[in-house]
């Protein structure tokens, strides 16, 4: 079992944030940093459910920007 878990979080374009599983069918999105930290560990609590979960949740931020050349 891996000890670790890494989430790529991007914002959403109708707002919010997105959370997307690295190597994992993990899944879910919150309208703040907040909520998605609380939504992340149901995810992952809820996709293990009696297995054993990773005991580290690594979110890894990443923002576009896009600047004329």
């Amino acid at each position: 079992m891996d000890k670790e878990i890494i989430f790529l979080v991007e914002e959403a374009e109708e707002g919010g944030y997105v959370a997307k599983a690295l190597g994992y069918s993990i899944h879910t999105e919150a309208e703040n940093i907040e909520e998605l930290r609380k939504a992340v560990k149901d995810a992952v609590k809820c996709h293990f459910g009696d297995k054993e979960i990773p005991s580290v949740i690594r979110l890894h931020l990443v923002k576009d920007e896009v600047l004329a050349a």
